[in-house]
């Protein structure tokens, strides 16, 4: 093993490492990572810099900014209106449903966000239903990474493509991938639309078998009804005569304000600036010391004109969660001055399989989380113009331009057409759409720019070159033929069999797109040292990415879904080891017959 070799596997380590235990963000780990590679001569300064520069780099640039065009034009949320008309009453007939349009979808979008546009329409079908929002959305999430197998526009297919290119080998098609990546899609979608939806958990947000959220609703679903508190505020009492926003009740008593009581009338929701008189009941959810309310002149009571009520014609309820590309994960209600700026109290919160509703001002906010949102309609519908949250509650109201969205998916038809055509690269392609998009009013500029998860570009645009280094240092022939010498007697079948195993077990813990960049040139090494086409054989890594259905970490997706469905870890597992085991019977049963690995 010579030196370079050495210090390729020990940054390959470190990196992974850093990757997996989540103590620097993944595209600081890979900014890093290419400096090293640079400073330490294992790439040249024109390698060094070449991701940014790439057809693959500019392909998933481009993706971002079409998906955003189809979002914002209301062509997707119009697919999303039609699914509640299609999946009837029948929970296979729904499930089956909601994948296929997921996985459609993602044919031509970005993963996450097929997933994140068609998530409230499948809360949508579960209120009209007796379908619980359990069954629905862990099939919705492993739709949107089903149906990216089939597609090159799958991150990691990009960049299973790239790494192609730089061994001197011709990229994928577009429809390259259908052979292999459309037979296991569709036996995913079948499997859990048919069998694996009976293991997926039944019960609401909260982990806990309760009311179907159409009948019993989301108080109930939150486990409100039991726990709302109210107390009198006394004359003289300190309270008396302050605003919402200047008593700080959240802040002072830890608890969330739901209503005050005056007279015979009840203010649902009521706004910060709302003034607390005395002889007020203060209605709120939360646990509140009572020492504390006593030094304030605040006495605990009942308050005869509650009656569990928690909306109005005016005031709603929703379920709010925190989008792939939102920037307020590790921020509290607090940091953002949540109820200032939107005017809605957040009156519970679910997380791993628990409500909490006591001091939730200052709980940094993870991805998973489901927000339960209480105030008036109208603010409800600006916070659903926020790109940090997204509301779990189908949006009804018409397209606002409808040939505004026919011209969006008119384009992004081209974008398909022009490649399968042999008329322009796919880079070219969607990179022209993408601008075409813009120039003819789908979305502008400022909001084109602000589509692209520039964290995502940085870190695969960093990671490219690592696998140069690979296989300029020898380190992928070394550890390809370490493989084809444990597998290669039992034939190259065999070879990628290994390949797809170790790919699927490394994404779900280190990502796609880095999983990708490392094995890629390995699984290129194998291939020539056992006279196949390399090509065939990265398709194994490029179909391992995408089987990420063992744990809610493995692929964004999964956690979108999670504090919406009321997931635990284990029921990702449940569904997705076995749903694993299907599709990689049907790889090395499609993976021959189209690529010549026997």
């Amino acid at each position: 093993m010579t030196f370079q070799i050495a210090l390729v596997l020990i940054l390959v380590t470190i990196t992974s490492a850093l990757l997996i235990s989540e103590r620097l963000r993944p595209d600081l780990v890979a900014l890093l990572l290419l400096i090293v590679l640079g400073l330490s001569g294992l790439v040249t300064p024109l390698e060094m810099f070449s991701g940014f520069s790439r057809p693959a780099v500019i392909t998933i640039l481009s993706i971002f900014v079409i998906t955003a065009a189809l979002e914002h034009t209301g062509a997707s949320r119009a697919l999303g209106q039609q699914l509640n008309r299609l999946a009837g009453d029948s929970e296979p007939r729904a499930v089956l449903v909601v994948m296929i349009a997921t996985a459609l979808l993602s044919l031509v979008m970005n993963n996450i966000a097929a997933a994140a546009v068609l998530l409230p329409a499948a809360i949508g079908i579960s209120k009209q239903t007796a379908i619980r929002p359990s069954k629905l959305l862990i099939p919705l999430a492993f739709a949107s990474n089903l149906g990216g197998m089939a597609t090159l526009y799958a991150t990691a297919n990009i960049l299973v493509s790239a790494v192609l290119v730089d061994q001197g080998l011709a990229a994928y098609r577009l429809l390259d991938f259908l052979p292999v990546g459309l037979p296991m899609a569709l036996a995913g979608i079948l499997f859990v639309a048919l069998v694996g939806r009976r293991w997926l958990p039944s019960h609401a947000v909260g982990g806990q078998p309760g009311p179907n959220r159409r009948t019993g609703g989301l108080s109930e679903t939150y486990g409100l009804t039991s726990s709302v508190s109210g107390v009198y505020v006394k004359p003289g009492s300190d309270m008396a005569g302050l605003s919402l926003a200047d008593g700080h009740w959240s802040q002072r008593f830890g608890v969330n304000v739901v209503a005050i009581s005056r007279g015979n009338r009840l203010e649902l929701a009521p706004v910060v600036e709302a003034e607390v008189l005395a002889g007020d009941v203060v209605v709120f959810t939360g646990q509140a010391d009572r020492d504390v309310l006593s030094d304030h002149g605040l006495v605990p009571t009942n308050d005869p004109a509650w009656h569990g009520q928690f909306t109005s014609d005016q005031v709603s309820l929703v379920e709010v969660t925190l989008p792939p590309r939102s920037g307020i994960a590790g921020k509290t209600l607090r940091d953002i001055n949540f109820r200032s700026k939107f005017n809605l109290s957040v009156i519970a919160l679910w997380r791993e399989g628990n409500t909490l509703q006591h001091k939730l001002i200052d709980m940094p906010l993870r991805f998973g989380d489901a927000l339960l949102v209480q105030g008036q309609r109208d603010r409800i519908n600006l916070l659903r113009q926020e790109p940090d949250f997204l509301i779990l509650d189908e949006d009804v109201h018409p397209v606002a331009s409808p040939r505004k969205a026919i011209l969006a998916v008119a384009l992004m038809l081209l974008a398909v057409g022009l490649p399968v055509a042999n008329l322009l690269p796919i880079a070219e392609a969607a990179f022209t759409v993408a601008w075409l998009m813009v120039l003819l009013g789908c979305l502008t500029m400022d909001e084109a720019y602000g589509s692209v998860e520039w964290r995502a570009i940085f870190l695969i645009a960093a990671m490219l070159p690592l696998g140069i280094a690979l296989t300029n240092s020898g380190a992928a022939a070394l550890i390809g033929g370490q493989l084809v010498r444990t597998l290669g007697t039992w034939g190259p079948l065999a070879v990628a069999a290994g390949i797809y195993l170790v790919t699927m077990l490394l994404t779900q813990v280190m990502g796609g797109p880095a999983t990708a960049v490392v094995l890629t040139p390995i699984a290129i090494a194998a291939a020539r040292q056992v006279g196949v086409d390399p090509r065939g054989m990265a398709m194994a890594v490029a179909m391992g990415c995408s089987t990420v259905f063992l744990t809610p970490f493995a692929h964004a997706s999964n956690l979108l879904v999670m504090g919406p469905g009321g997931y635990r870890f284990k029921d990702y597992a449940r569904v997705g080891l076995p749903l694993s085991l299907v599709l990689f019977v049907v790889f090395l049963i499609t993976l021959p017959w189209f690529w010549h690995i026997r």
